[in-house]
């Protein structure tokens, strides 16, 4: 009688078990809820800073030609790229970020961050094999960084992703939504990509005043989805000047973009803080269109190039050929010529750039030099980062570089007859390469998750913590 129950016991167990597996693998999937995911916390970045560097020599120098200024582009780049990508559309996570950043592609379907975290991706994915950038000019990536305009007062940007691990039945899923959910802004954020208002929910986009009543409320969407990261940059929806008219009475909006009535970017010319100027850009369905006005400029003297800055809606297959052309003609696997940030962020480097003190060098004594830089902020200002030439010195002649605890990035090289130093003074540095070391330790199995671990901890600082994290990725 009792080995009879032990019996049925065990059949009532294999029971429910295989009916368990039957259910998660072959009829359901195993659903996981989409929660948010992980934002580098921009609200408390650091404003105005100051950073004091010390630079000591192998030897004694004279200091007669020593001098000190900040180029007109990041990293001693000789031509500026800018690219927007407009409507908020669900394609500039699942394509453009996804192919600058190594990770799966598809030509029919579509996925979000809550996917890709899980690895709940479409049947058809294919990969690049590689990550699209320059680089800094001492040997570290700098990978591309667009803009991607919000629609922070619609709703489908707070839906849910469903995410169904083993699911293969159908893969509607995967369909194109509506535009961008949060978390997939959170993670483009976390790579340096910038944001910008667009098109507002208002009765009458043509109505300035309904337009100006707006933008604090979209405003204030942006706050709260992402944590306290407020946006300061317009790009101008549908040629409506409207929507320009009024961010100019809304001052959180600094730095804008259009396709008329705009300014030419000369980059070299730059001599003022291009707050409210309203910049350049332009539009066509072929990205093939802009190589031939690309090699144009790059026939001119850097200082006569004007900035080559392109407003797409969707992309695919064919704009993903366009950036890996950019990256192996112009980028880390070409001549390493181009600067590809996102407007916010060349914004805020021209700010700096005009706005701070010339930096200062000290001769502390004849082995000693120490450098100075301010970099002073304004509203939801989030990349206190800038390049730093010294006449007068080469990399063969320092021993060491110091800093103070200001400075969170640094990397330095030899340019033309000059010293650059690339420094980077975000408060969380550290601590966001760790977030994507601790993400490759869950996964090693992962190629992008290594890459991206390397990638976040190249920006630091050489110190007892880089090593240890560098460590950790090995």
């Amino acid at each position: 009688m009792k080995q009879k129950n032990i019996y049925l016991l065990l059949s009532i167990l294999s029971f429910f078990a295989s009916s368990c597996i039957k259910e998660v693998d072959l009829t359901k999937g195993n659903l996981i809820e989409d929660k948010p995911v992980y934002l580098y916390p921009f609200q408390n970045e650091r404003k105005s800073v100051k950073a004091e560097i010390l630079i000591k020599m192998k030897q004694p120098l004279s200091y007669e030609n020593l001098s000190a200024e900040i180029p007109h582009l990041k990293y001693n780049k000789s031509w500026l790229f800018m690219l927007t990508q407009d409507d908020c559309k669900q394609v500039a996570f699942s394509c453009t970020w996804a192919a600058i950043n190594g990770k799966p592609l598809s030509k029919k379907y579509y996925y979000n961050a809550g996917h890709l975290l899980w690895d709940d991706l479409p049947p058809d994915i294919w990969y690049l094999g590689k990550t699209l950038g320059s680089t800094d000019g001492a040997s570290n990536e700098v990978r591309f960084t667009p803009t991607t305009t919000l629609a922070p007062d619609q709703e489908w940007m707070n839906e849910k992703t469903q995410i169904l691990l083993h699911y293969e039945k159908n893969y509607s899923r995967f369909n194109q939504k509506k535009g961008l959910i949060w978390n997939n802004v959170r993670e483009m954020l976390n790579y340096g990509w910038g944001i910008a208002f667009h098109n507002l929910v208002v009765n009458n986009e043509k109505d300035v005043n309904a337009l100006l009543e707006q933008y604090p409320n979209a405003q204030d969407s942006i706050l709260k989805h992402l944590n306290g990261r407020g946006c300061k940059t317009l790009a101008e929806p549908d040629g409506n000047k409207a929507y320009v008219t009024a961010a100019l009475e809304y001052p959180p909006i600094q730095t804008m973009a259009a396709q008329a009535g705009t300014v030419k970017l000369y980059p070299f010319k730059v001599t003022d803080d291009l707050y409210n100027v309203l910049i350049e850009r332009w539009f066509n369905d072929s990205p093939n269109y802009f190589k031939p006005l690309i090699e144009e400029q790059l026939q001119k003297p850097k200082e006569e190039r004007m900035a080559i800055y392109i407003g797409v809606h969707g992309t695919d297959s064919g704009w993903v050929n366009f950036l890996l052309w950019l990256n192996d003609n112009y980028g880390k696997d070409g001549d390493d010529s181009m600067w590809f940030p996102s407007q916010e962020e060349y914004y805020e480097y021209n700010y700096y750039r005009t706005h701070g003190a010339v930096p200062q060098v000290e001769v502390i004594d004849e082995t000693t030099l120490k450098l100075t830089v301010d970099l002073p902020s304004g509203q939801y200002f989030y990349y206190p980062s800038i390049t730093v030439n010294l006449t007068g010195l080469k990399k063969q002649d320092i021993a060491s570089v110091e800093t103070d605890n200001t400075v969170s990035g640094l990397s330095y090289a030899d340019f033309e007859d000059k010293l650059m130093l690339n420094i980077d003074c975000r408060k969380y540095l550290v601590e966001h390469a760790t977030h994507f070391v601790e993400q490759y330790e869950r996964d090693k199995s992962n190629a992008s998750n290594k890459a991206d671990a390397l990638y976040f901890v190249n920006m630091l600082k050489d110190s007892q913590k880089k090593t240890e994290l560098l460590n950790r990725i090995k």
